[in-house]
């Protein structure tokens, strides 16, 4: 996906700064996969303190948004860096929004995960269930948002 798709696509926006909005977080940010190869980008961010999460490339596999496409499974760190493994260097995203706190679900197209929603705070914080739900939900909307993108072709 070309990021200038994924500026075109206000609803994108509208659910990122919506889910930021209700669940009360600091950040929001949607990460997709590469069309070719596995490296897994971040295209949009709502409340980042700056523009980094637009150059960071992660392999599939690696840092928050590459293994939750490799797993296929929710995550959540309540106070990073303490509950991490690994290095403190793998986790771009949060160092590069300064999130002590984050929870991110996959985003699923074709039946596989291709993508990532995360929410974060630069508190130490654990997010409740119905937190959890509202981003299970949002990422459900995105899904259905960026289908015809992610399958190839247009709106």
């Amino acid at each position: 996906m070309r990021m200038t798709e994924i500026r075109e696509n206000h609803g994108v926006m509208e659910v990122c700064d919506r889910l930021r909005k209700e669940v009360g977080c600091d950040f929001v940010a949607l990460a997709l996969q590469n069309e070719v190869g596995p490296d897994v980008r971040w295209h949009y961010a709502s409340g980042n303190v700056n523009d980094k999460y637009k150059r960071i490339t992660v392999r599939f596999g690696k840092g928050i948004a590459g293994k939750i496409i490799s797993s296929g499974s929710p995550m959540m760190m309540s106070d990073f860096p303490k509950d991490i493994y690994g290095k403190v260097t793998d986790h771009p995203i949060m160092l590069a929004e300064k999130l002590i706190s984050c929870y991110a679900v996959p985003l699923f197209f074709n039946g596989s995960p291709k993508g990532v929603l995360l929410i974060g705070k630069r508190v130490s914080y654990t997010f409740s269930k119905s937190e959890q739900e509202k981003v299970k939900e949002s990422g459900e909307a995105l899904e259905q948002l960026l289908r015809s993108h992610i399958l190839g072709g247009g709106p």
